[in-house]
């Protein structure tokens, strides 16, 4: 995904799939905020405040933010940081531990998740908004998103 938005310029990011749908840059930046959300604020993981989405439980691309538009480095930058916190992830929950509730029923009813519920959610996040940013990629010409490359 990182090396697909590299030589993107903000016209090129600022492509839609449609009316009313994100901007290729919202559709990344959204992407990459929910693994924070996801893993730091609502499975209680540390990292957040090393990217760029200090604030991903209230502030995220796409969601609340479509006024702060993000440039292709900004993007590549988001996508690392985030990144790492699920390598982090990958490498220190064990396979164990995905059994593990995380209770955060005070949020309300519906937020009472397993690990391992939390690790599929972020992977089918990513797997929907880069089908998404492949859509916007391909429509416009541009090469598609390839992860099998």
């Amino acid at each position: 995904m990182r090396d697909a938005i590299a030589d993107l310029n903000d016209v090129d990011l600022a492509r839609t799939a449609g009316p009313g749908r994100w901007p290729l840059w919202a559709v990344i930046g959204h992407l990459a905020c929910q693994r924070v959300f996801w893993l730091c604020d609502f499975a209680g993981e540390p990292g957040a405040d090393t990217t760029p989405f200090t604030n991903a439980a209230w502030s995220c691309p796409g969601d609340e933010d479509l006024e702060n538009v993000l440039t292709a480095p900004q993007l590549i930058d988001a996508l690392d940081s985030t990144f790492a916190i699920v390598d982090r992830v990958l490498g220190t929950w064990t396979i164990d531990s995905l059994s593990d509730v995380i209770d955060r029923s005070a949020w309300g009813a519906d937020w009472v998740h397993t690990r391992g519920f939390v690790i599929d959610r972020v992977h089918s996040h990513d797997l929907w908004h880069a089908a998404e940013a492949n859509e916007i990629l391909t429509a416009a010409g541009l090469p598609p998103m390839d992860p099998w490359r």
